[in-house]
């Protein structure tokens, strides 16, 4: 079987996985008391999401990784579900960023509980996902941290400019 490869990878390095998903949260309510409501609503390239914008994507993503952890763990070969994120963004205009860093945060929590109660085997479990192959239940934590760091740069350049 050929495992496919981490596409938020390269955002990882050398970082452990597991420490930078249950370190995320925190460094986003620091950076969404810096900006303030109004803050959050800039962004860092004309057409580009607004902080609030990716605290709503990390919110949708979140949920769906509560979904794979949990159906990787429960059923052996499982297929995950993909989807679009920009379809799920147009609804992004319902949701205040502190209502989405709250979903964040608290679904974040419950993951990295599930995550640091599972023995060793558990990270060998094989998913699907239809559009980039088979993965590791490991290579779905290592995609979540590399996800985090992708999106948190962003908000942290944001926040830069800002502050400059």
């Amino acid at each position: 079987m050929i495992l496919a490869m981490n596409p938020y990878a390269s955002f990882l390095g050398a970082h452990d996985p597991i420490q930078v998903i249950a370190a995320t949260p925190a460094k986003l309510h620091r950076i969404a008391t810096e900006l303030g409501p109004q803050g959050t609503e800039l962004s860092y390239a004309p057409g580009k999401w607004s902080v609030r914008e990716i605290f709503c994507h990390l919110a949708d993503c979140e949920v769906v990784f509560a979904f794979r952890l949990r159906q990787a763990l429960s059923q052996d070969h499982h297929v995950v579900q993909p989807f679009d994120q920009d379809l799920w963004a147009k609804n992004y205009g319902a949701y205040s960023a502190s209502d989405a860093l709250a979903l964040f945060s608290a679904a974040r929590l419950w993951n990295c509980s599930l995550i640091n109660s599972l023995d060793s085997k558990a990270f060998d479990r094989v998913v699907t996902h239809p559009e980039r192959g088979s993965m590791t239940f490991r290579t779905m934590i290592e995609t979540m941290a590399g996800h985090d760091l992708n999106h948190l740069g962003q908000v942290e350049k944001i926040a830069g400019a800002r502050a400059a």
